[in-house]
């Protein structure tokens, strides 16, 4: 006898109950709240009403409930049904309400003994058949039954691996109504599902591509490693097929490994999106984002009328690469500037504020002109000059100046694409890259500082200090290319990565001369 069934037994006879209270959880933005499904089931004429703020998506559940229930081979009552979503002042939206709705009528109708829901929580859409589909937001609804002392939860089946990264609950996949109704009524088994963790951290975290499948770009590939050390953000600057695309995608696999705590905390904005595949537990791997260039600022940020995360939420701990940045529509681009700077995204909307985590490296790519072959070697560019600026203009100065590394990417040479010569791989790389991030965390302390790219203003007073013959370098710099202020603030942290690199305890003359040549589009090139 299962622990639920010794709670209430096979053999009792419940009787009918008019007022029944089920768990469930409501998902509004990152954050899970508490929903009591209270069900009424009163003489009159048979209606069905659901209210305490419920949207569009939970009115219309009434009849896929309905259905659910008959077709599932159960009597929905013919009498007054009232559901009230409590508390009232909070919105609830989705689907996932199906499920402890149902619950709960059989529940009233004697069909579930009262004794055993309590403990219990329950998330699930309902087909008509019966049959229980996913949901989003499940991971992050666990969290929060744990802490509110719920001990057993029903979910999909398609989300029980992901429920069950959360240690310290029972967490049992459903397919259907009827296996809810028979376990909880001590009539059919249902084995509450274990995942090992640490197993599935280890296998998730693989990549399938490599550093060393690159040929030539030793320049690209050092401002990628330098970039991943220091978490900075890079925009590459280059004619079609000169691998700028290839590139981007490989600097995933040098950057230090997420811990099993950043892993939960990706997992979760997937989750929360809706995008986790049917029986994924957890993302190990440090996400990589490329959304196409039509996308829309709600779409790259995040918003709608109840918001969800945006792309750049999606690609939190890890890399959103926007390929062909010049084509993003203006209003999307600007927006990137305040989660560049403060690693989070509010959205307020007149029923809700919420917030989205958007630490990510920001990793651009654009040609150098409208035709893309404005200083190569071979293709002749066919723009005018005027024309040049117009397109480099299109990407605006303050964003530019959240960008720290701008880098050339000439096209390869045939010699280079067809030599024997191999670059290091990224197992090789990522050691310089996670030596670089220890000296950086060592230096900060306790401070909540992941790397260079996020160091304060004082923080750059402090730990990026230069000698005289640095200080000069610098003023050459900003008389002749105009660096802006956050330029110069950028062009420190940059050195003090490459110092790190290098295994430097301070900033000397070479390691500011590098970091001054990553920035090309300051530079009056046309």
């Amino acid at each position: 006898m299962n622990e639920l069934a010794s709670i209430c037994p096979a053999n009792s006879s419940p009787e009918k109950k008019v007022f029944v209270k089920v768990q469930s959880m409501s998902v509004i933005g990152m954050e899970s709240y508490p929903v009591t499904v209270e069900v009424d089931v009163s003489q009159g004429l048979p209606q069905f009403a659901t209210v305490g703020l419920p949207d569009a998506s939970v009115k219309e559940s009434r009849d896929r409930i309905k259905a659910a229930i008959k077709n599932s081979g159960y009597a929905f009552p013919r009498d007054h049904v009232t559901v009230n979503l409590a508390p009232a002042d909070i919105r609830k939206e989705g689907t996932g309400f199906d499920l402890p709705i149902a619950v709960g009528i059989l529940a009233a109708e004697a069909l579930i003994g009262e004794a055993a829901l309590d403990g219990c929580l329950f998330i699930g859409e309902l087909s008509l058949d019966g049959s229980i589909k996913g949901v989003r937001g499940v991971l992050p609804a666990a969290f929060k039954a744990r802490e509110s002392g719920i001990r057993s939860i029903f979910v999909p089946e398609e989300n029980a691996a992901e429920a069950a990264m959360v240690e310290g609950v029972c967490v049992y996949g459903v397919r259907s109504l009827p296996d809810v109704v028979e376990f909880l009524g001590d009539r059919k088994t249902i084995e509450p599902l274990c995942v090992n963790a640490d197993d599935l951290f280890q296998i998730n975290r693989r990549y399938d591509i490599d550093f060393s499948e690159i040929k030539g770009q030793k320049l690209a590939l050092r401002a990628l490693e330098i970039a991943a050390a220091g978490s900075h953000n890079l925009l590459m600057i280059g004619p079609p097929g000169s691998g700028k695309s290839m590139l981007a995608r490989r600097l995933p696999t040098i950057l230090p490994d997420l811990s099993f705590e950043e892993a939960i905390e990706v997992t979760k904005v997937f989750s929360v999106a809706g995008l986790l595949s049917a029986g994924e537990t957890l993302i190990a791997a440090r996400p990589f984002r490329a959304p196409h260039h039509t996308i829309s600022d709600v779409g790259l940020v995040g918003g709608g009328q109840m918001p969800h995360p945006g792309e750049i939420s999606l690609a939190h701990l890890g890399v959103l690469f926007l390929d062909e940045l010049p084509e993003f529509k203006r209003n999307a681009l600007e927006a990137l500037r305040q989660p560049l700077e403060d690693g989070t995204i509010t959205i307020t909307r007149s029923a809700v504020t919420t917030a989205f985590p958007a630490k990510f490296m920001l990793v651009a790519a654009m040609n150098p002109c409208p035709c893309g072959y404005f200083g190569d070697r071979v293709r002749r560019c066919r723009c005018s000059p005027q024309q040049i600026r117009q397109y480099q203009a299109k990407i605006s100065g303050p964003l530019l100046d959240r960008i720290d590394l701008h880098v050339e990417v000439p096209s390869v040479r045939y010699r280079a694409l067809t030599g024997k010569e191999n670059n290091e791989s990224s197992a090789e790389v990522r050691k310089r890259v996670v030596g670089a991030r220890r000296r950086q965390q060592e230096r900060f302390g306790g401070a909540a500082i992941p790397a260079n790219a996020r160091m304060t203003e004082k923080q750059i007073r402090s730990f990026c200090s230069i000698d005289e013959e640095s200080h000069q370098l610098m003023e050459m710099a900003v008389e002749k290319l105009g660096f802006s202020a956050r330029a110069m603030n950028r062009i420190l942290k940059v050195s003090r990565t490459i110092a790190d690199l290098d295994g430097a305890e301070k900033i000397g003359a070479a390691h500011v001369a590098e970091a001054i040549q990553y920035r090309s589009l300051d530079r009056n090139i046309v």
